[in-house]
């Protein structure tokens, strides 16, 4: 086994171009470097643990709140549809057989088409301008979804939503690695990331203050949820404009030293912040890369259940025997699961050094048992069945654990890039197949749908065991062979835009 990891190891680092090449690209890409003439500038500069904190703590009130609202605001309307089928949306347009399906995992088709052109402008272009521009667009099809009245133009414009939309999480993956160090990655993307939960539980609220309406209110209530969504999203935009900062590097809410400081503290990432220079090397690096490939398969394999859980949670819920108010009620209790889960895998793993990958092992395990329960406990069990469905939630852990994986242990930044838009390949894939297991039919056991989930979580826990692995004997054998880490040489290699495979004193954090 660590011979055959070492043998990859070196045929990526035989494939690269040769020192006269690389000597040839450096000047290009360290101009590129963003925060590299700041690093350089910060070498002299020495901060006390109190002012440390106090820019950790600017960072976190500023730019964690435009994070999280900005990922809330994404999934309430990508999921929208979840919400509108409570008031009769498939009604209304007619819709037949699997026509639903389509609708609600086109989306996930959009986003595959749009995060390569969305991912290639973030690197070469202001990132909060580019966020800013697809957060307003994406608003815009949320409201015109009301107009969309019939199959095709709903898919229409379901499409284009998830093309708009594909800026945004990757956008924000890359974006924690250029504020964050990476001790603070994890917990810093389990808060972010725990809006899908936050926007789950204030989705079904406005589900809820909805449904006390008359069934004749005009507009239709279906068509308020799109109103009020669409509506919020716009005005975000504006403020994502003007608030949110590309860099540590030009923050106009930090002072000149303060940039300095965040710039030399995100350089111990070693994995760089970003640059605007397209590496070719580094594209061949990242399609070779176990890291990589090990992410793509466990993401797809998650993303099936996701894809089940998003479009169908509010269905599923009902047809355990619920009204339309409780089940909006009881679907909020496995959001605030995926909170409280998220908040647990980031405190564990911010005060338990490389406990990350072991995190989202115990996570992915809860939701295994879990699915397994939904599968086989008897129909009359609803609410033994319920609580198993509740806690498929925690399986958020595993899939931040995968972006921190990015963030954290991948140098390089067209490296770093092309692995986001690869293990978001995935995800829009599962998230799109993920409706198609779930059979109307089968309320209220959906057995073909519990058991998509039961092997997408056995699948994405094997492969975060083999990412352990692999990792920790990557180490190993560097240790082994170059001696102990020059942390200081590793974060200059990282500033210079160097991926991990060519810095040999890199080393993962597990």
């Amino acid at each position: 086994m660590t011979n055959d990891i070492a043998k990859s190891e070196v045929e990526l680092q035989d494939n690269m171009p040769s020192i006269k090449a690389i000597e040839a690209q450096e000047s290009v890409s360290v101009s590129h470097a963003v925060g590299y003439q700041e690093y350089l500038e910060a070498q002299d500069i020495t901060g006390s643990d109190k002012e440390m904190t106090r820019l950790r703590w600017k960072i976190d009130l500023i730019i964690l709140p435009m994070f999280l609202i900005t990922q809330a605001l994404q999934f309430m309307d990508k999921t929208s549809l979840n919400y509108a089928n409570l008031f009769g949306y498939q009604k209304a347009l007619g819709l037949k057989g699997t026509q639903f399906n389509y609708l609600s995992a086109m989306v996930y088709a959009g986003y595959f088409f749009g995060q390569y052109p969305c991912g290639w402008l973030i690197g070469r272009f202001p990132a909060q301008k580019v966020l800013s521009i697809s957060i307003l667009l994406w608003g815009f099809t949320v409201l015109i979804m009301t107009q969309a009245r019939t199959y095709s133009g709903a898919l229409a414009v379901r499409f284009f939503m998830g093309m708009v939309e594909a800026a945004v999480t990757p956008g924000l993956t890359l974006m924690t690695g250029f504020w964050y160090t990476r001790r603070e990655i994890p917990l810093r993307q389990c808060i972010w990331y725990s809006s899908l939960g936050w926007g789950g539980i204030v989705g079904s609220y406005i589900s809820m203050g909805i449904s006390t309406l008359p069934v004749d209110f005009s507009p239709e209530r279906w068509e308020l949820i799109f109103y009020v969504l669409g509506g919020v999203t716009c005005f975000w935009a504006v403020i994502i404009w003007f608030f949110m900062a590309d860099a540590p590097s030009n923050a106009r809410f930090l002072t000149h030293r303060e940039r300095l400081l965040a710039v030399k503290r995100v350089a111990g990432n070693q994995v760089g912040i970003k640059n605007t220079h397209f590496d070719k090397k580094q594209v061949y690096a990242g399609f070779l890369d176990p890291k990589t490939i090990l992410l793509f398969v466990s993401v797809f394999a998650a993303a099936i259940p996701n894809g089940v859980v998003n479009s169908f949670s509010t269905v599923i819920i009902r047809d355990m025997g619920f009204t339309t108010t409780r089940t909006t009620e009881l679907k909020s209790v496995g959001d605030a699961i995926q909170i409280v889960s998220l908040f647990i895998g980031g405190i564990i793993i911010l005060n338990v050094p490389n406990s990350r990958l072991l995190t989202s092992t115990a996570a992915n395990i809860i939701c295994t048992v879990a699915a397994a329960c939904m599968a086989y406990l008897p129909r009359h069990n609803t609410w033994g069945r319920l609580v198993s469905f509740w806690l498929v939630n925690a399986q958020s852990v595993g899939f931040t654990v995968s972006l921190t994986t990015i963030s954290s242990n991948m140098a390089g930044y067209t490296h770093r890039s092309l692995a986001s838009a690869l293990v978001f390949t995935a995800y829009c894939w599962g998230n799109f197949v993920g409706p198609f297991v779930v059979e109307p039919k089968q309320a209220p056991q959906y057995e073909s749908a519990t058991i998509g989930l039961l092997v997408g979580y056995s699948i994405k826990t094997g492969c975060h065991l083999g990412l352990l692995l692999y990792m920790w004997l990557i180490n190993k054998r560097r240790d082994q062979r170059y001696g102990p880490q020059d942390r200081e040489k590793s974060e200059e290699e990282g500033m210079r835009d160097k991926t991990e495979f060519e810095n040999k004193d890199f080393r993962y954090v597990l």
